[in-house]
């Protein structure tokens, strides 16, 4: 079989699947940045996590993460404010790569007015100087990445963070990570060949087709995880669902096979080892109504003993996915210039 990948890397001019590699590496240097963090404990009654985009996939991994461990509520915003019931025992963490996007800094300045006990992450910015000049704990992160690139130095400072007060004990969980993401690169990297790279052959089968993406519990924000990076990095449109959720409505959309849903794909991103019977039943139904809207079905398996690196090994394999894709179709998989244009035109507005 032919590799069509075969002296493509000259169209990811800016590095994007090197950048993508480097994710096991980041992990660590990520923790290291952490090592001397010290925050001190305080009376908490909620968690609220701030971020736009590549920086607020992070809570939502956290939130799913710790869904049955943490004994407070977490909340993840992507808005200019916060809930009204964000207040003086509201633990506010705002995650923006470059520390200037405006909706964080918007909730940054919420968070400050209603009194809440505020940590950032970033690679500097406004939200750094905002922060040092409040002594606010900020952790700088490393610049010179695009922010869906980042994830290792938004999420596991994060987790950090969780750890330093007390409200869970991750190190076992946060090696395991490390090593998966290792086995996901050896597998998927750009030197494996096409028949023996899952990544590469997933992407050639959905190269042409509209993605959809579906994740149970905690593999939901990985679903979402896909979506963006294929938004992103591959410049194609692509949706997200849940399961259960979408049994009560997504699927009665693939009962008539139409033009659309033939030019689907239908991404299953399976948890084997913690799905219960009820849940698997709901997989192989779905796959039987995609199957008969004539849409493809790529199932993907996560990896690792703990839910945590079951997450991350699940997600990896969806970057390197996104970067073959737009290699696929000979695009640049680091340009985003309509986002940039949209940020422009908000400047010019007082």
């Amino acid at each position: 079989m032919v590799d069509p990948f075969k002296d493509i890397e000259s169209f990811d001019r800016a590095g994007m699947l090197n950048l993508i590699s480097r994710f096991p590496e980041d992990i660590e240097r990520a923790l290291e940045l952490t090592e001397n963090i010290e925050i001190e404990e305080t009376e908490i009654d909620n968690i609220i996590i701030s971020g736009m985009g590549g920086s607020a996939i992070s809570g939502d991994i956290i939130q799913a993460w710790l869904r049955e461990r943490s004994i407070y509520p977490i909340y993840v915003n992507r808005d200019y404010d916060l809930p009204g019931w964000a207040g003086r025992k509201t633990l506010a963490i705002f995650l923006s790569y470059s520390g200037n996007t405006e909706e964080t800094i918007s909730s940054f300045n919420f968070a400050i007015k209603r009194g809440c006990r505020c940590i950032s992450i970033s690679s500097g910015g406004r939200l750094e100087e905002e922060s040092r000049k409040r002594g606010i704990p900020h952790i700088k992160i490393p610049s010179g990445y695009q922010p869906r690139a980042a994830i290792a130095y938004l999420l596991f400072p994060c987790i950090r963070i969780f750890e330093e007060l007390r409200i869970v004990e991750a190190g076992s969980e946060i090696r395991e990570c490390v090593e998966v993401s290792r086995e996901v690169r050896e597998e998927n990297g750009m030197n494996v060949e096409l028949e023996k790279n899952p990544a590469k052959r997933i992407a050639k089968e959905i190269k042409d087709t509209l993605p959809n993406i579906y994740g149970w519990r905690h593999l939901v924000p990985v679903a979402r995880r896909w979506r963006t990076q294929i938004n992103e990095n591959s410049k194609m449109i692509a949706r997200f669902d849940e399961v259960p959720e979408c049994n009560h409505n997504d699927v009665v959309g693939w009962t008539q096979r139409n033009e659309i849903s033939s030019l689907s794909s239908c991404i299953l991103l399976r948890d084997r080892r913690y799905e219960t019977r009820r849940i698997r039943e709901r997989f192989d139904y779905m796959k039987e109504i995609f199957e008969g809207a004539g849409a493809r079905i790529v199932e993907v398996d996560s990896r690792g003993r703990s839910i945590l690196a079951r997450i991350v090994s699940t997600l990896y394999i969806g970057d390197f996915v996104s970067c073959y894709l737009a290699l696929l179709r000979h695009i640049d998989p680091t340009p985003v210039e309509v986002i940039a244009r949209l940020k422009e035109r908000l400047s010019r507005i007082r």
